[in-house]
């Protein structure tokens, strides 16, 4: 069984430290009236943001432009994680984790819209390391040109059989938006949603999400239900 982990509000949270890092970036390196106003940030893949905010900004999508915003992004994001309290464990994630890390035919792996550089920062200061997860999909980590996070969960398979030398028996994506949803059952995975994020019980079960949780502190009913999926 593959467990695939979505990371802002699902793993932690950084009290938007990753906007403000975009923002401040997006300053620095073009124009002091950068805005960040109006893009939608949850759930999506950092690239994908990215491009947007330079869109709305009237900025050339080169791929210069696109790879200094992202270096600039880690610089600014660094200090804002590094500020007492900002960056923390969502409710029962690391009880869960240690539970999950017990269960042998469990292997936890991360499916998050983070570049690899600032979501393994994230995570660090966070107190969850990436050495956690055996299999890492990140956002930067699609095959296709635009990316979108339903091309992501095959990449997790691929990287669970590379690790096992076999195909998951099951693959859950674990996240807190419709956007986990829709991308696990794009690629005919299961969803546990989890409400500690922006979106609602009720608008992740009417998403379509197989499970339903507001945050993942029940360990025990949590592992039961995962080990008992077929």
């Amino acid at each position: 069984m593959l467990l695939l982990f979505d990371v802002d509000l699902t793993l932690i949270s950084t009290r938007r430290a990753g906007i403000d890092a975009m923002h401040a970036a997006g300053r620095d390196l073009f124009a002091g009236s950068f805005t960040c106003e109006g893009i939608d940030y949850a759930g999506r893949l950092d690239p994908l943001i990215v491009r947007d905010l330079l869109s709305m900004n009237n900025v050339e999508l080169s791929s210069e432009n696109l790879a200094e915003f992202r270096d600039a992004y880690a610089r600014r994001l660094a200090p804002l994680l590094r500020e007492p309290g900002r960056a923390t464990t969502m409710p029962g994630v690391i009880k869960l984790l240690d539970a999950l890390a017990e269960v042998g035919e469990a292997t936890l792996g991360l499916l998050t819209g983070n570049y690899e550089l600032t979501g393994s920062m994230k995570l660090e200061a966070s107190g969850v390391g990436t050495e956690r997860f055996p299999v890492r999909v990140w956002g930067d980590d699609s095959p296709h040109d635009p990316p979108a996070r339903e091309h992501l969960p095959p990449v997790g398979v691929e990287r669970y059989r590379v690790l096992t030398g076999r195909a998951p028996r099951t693959t859950v994506v674990i996240g807190d938006t419709p956007h986990d949803v829709a991308c696990a059952h794009a690629n005919d995975c299961v969803a546990l949603a989890v409400a500690t994020g922006h979106t609602d019980e009720r608008t992740l079960r009417d998403a379509g999400a197989e499970r339903v949780v507001p945050d993942l502190t029940p360990t025990d009913e949590i592992v039961r239900w995962l080990t008992s999926l077929p």
